[in-house]
């Protein structure tokens, strides 16, 4: 999923008026589609973690489609209505050329939450089954429907580039979510043999796990129109927002191993001794998701990626090569991040990640805002440090609110291994 950025930024940016459509794209019609979905986008993990019978999984399933429901008639409001000029347009302040390309867009992905919501509860479900490569594939199915719809937007030459785009996009998680309702139909039988559990899920309950997470997704999320809205109001505000596809695709790119490892540790940390396995995995992740940025960033490497692979003018090239390098930290943070929210999901104490993402987003903004305050600063430079600022803040939050979650755990292996170990100690003295 971490190519479809580029590879919608390598296309838009080879077509007609490429620093209106990558803006529009990426400064308005990203950042809200994503806060559309915010609500839904966690349960993938929620799936994962409580999808143990079929009355578990019947419950969530439910929840799932009453809140794509809600949030797709959100998105048609916000789309389709006056509310795109009253709601949307005034909190971004976007540049005037970027507005009725943007609402195009925005029309164009009303498919975006409803398909996503039903593949990442499934996902869940596949992941819990065992069947995590099944998830992989239907990646693939993604990836290779965005790669159809841009070659044919690419060979017509004639449609907009934010058509083109979102379009794609929309291709993309359809088909994914097609697949993966396909492919989950053995897992689910499987869910529906399992013995149903002791204690069954509440709608209590699952409001107490699940709620944090929307909040935290809503807090993440809520970052990129903070970004939009920020730069849009700062020295080079249009061709900050042009860089943004690119930019953040290859950030997306890198951090994507980070992100996946949440639901690695979530599932994992059942198993024995796996904290101490998991957290150096983790560690050695960060390192090499650290030095790749790194390595594009300060070598001629980074002109390839945004002037011969994305397709950037050079100056926009040099732009986003620059704002790379003030991002390098990002992927690290993000693979650290997903080891202690995987061991406080694990613990069930979600509500930490949302302190967490709140610290975040509260330092960001308020770098932000120091930015546009201090005049003439480029709009994109400033973005990134605050979002790395505000990773780093995270980061150090959720390390401190996992400790007694990790040490639970580790009491726990602990005693386990005692438990094992008697009995053989003790078949050694009768010998």
């Amino acid at each position: 999923m971490g190519l479809e950025l580029p590879a919608l930024s390598a296309v838009v940016a080879r077509l007609a008026h490429p620093e209106i459509h990558l803006a529009a794209y990426g400064g308005v019609v990203f950042p809200i589609a994503l806060i559309i979905e915010s609500p839904i986008i966690m349960l993938l993990a929620a799936s994962t973690a409580l999808s143990r019978d079929w009355a578990s999984y019947l419950k969530m399933r439910r929840f799932m489609m009453i809140a794509s429901a809600g949030l797709t008639l959100l998105h048609v409001a916000l789309a389709f209505t006056p509310l795109y000029d009253l709601v949307l347009v005034r909190l971004l302040n976007p540049p005037k050329e970027i507005i009725e390309p943007a609402r195009l867009g925005l029309m164009l992905m009303l498919p975006w939450t409803w398909a996503i919501a039903y593949r990442r509860f499934h996902q869940g479900v596949l992941i819990r089954a065992g069947q995590s490569n099944t998830v992989g594939l239907g990646t693939l199915v993604r990836l290779s429907a965005n790669i159809i719809v841009l070659a044919i937007g690419y060979s017509l030459q004639t449609l907009p580039g934010i058509v083109v785009a979102t379009s794609a996009v929309s291709a993309g998680v359809i088909s994914e979510a097609l697949f993966v309702g396909w492919r989950v139909r053995p897992a689910l039988e499987g869910l529906k043999r399992a013995p149903a559990l002791a204690q069954s899920l509440t709608w209590s309950a699952f409001a107490h796990f699940y709620l944090p997470l929307v909040m935290t997704s809503l807090l993440t999320l809520l970052a990129l129109p903070l970004g939009s809205a920020g730069m849009s109001r700062m020295d080079q505000a249009l061709a900050s927002l042009a860089i943004w596809p690119a930019l953040s695709g290859i950030l997306f790119l890198l951090r994507s191993v980070g992100i996946a490892y949440n639901e690695v540790v979530v599932a994992l940390l059942e198993q024995p001794r796996a904290v101490e396995s998991l957290r150096r995995f983790a560690y050695k992740i960060a390192i090499v998701t650290t030095l790749v940025p790194l390595l594009v960033a300060v070598t001629p490497l980074g002109e390839f990626w945004f002037a011969q692979v994305s397709g950037l003018p050079p100056e926009l090239a040099a732009l986003a090569q620059t704002a790379l390098g003030l991002a390098v930290l990002l992927p690290g943070f993000t693979v650290l991040q997903s080891f202690f929210q995987g061991v406080l999901m694990h613990d069930r104490q979600t509500r930490g990640i949302t302190e967490a993402v709140a610290l975040s987003l509260l330092t960001s903004a308020l770098i932000l805002g120091l930015g546009i305050a201090g005049g003439d600063l480029t709009g994109v430079y400033i973005a990134q440090i605050a979002f790395v600022i505000g990773a780093a803040v995270q980061t150090l939050w959720l390390w401190r609110r996992s400790r007694s979650a990790l040490l639970a755990i580790q009491n726990r292996e602990q005693a386990d291994s005692q438990v094992v170990r008697a009995p053989a100690e003790a078949s050694q003295r009768a010998c």
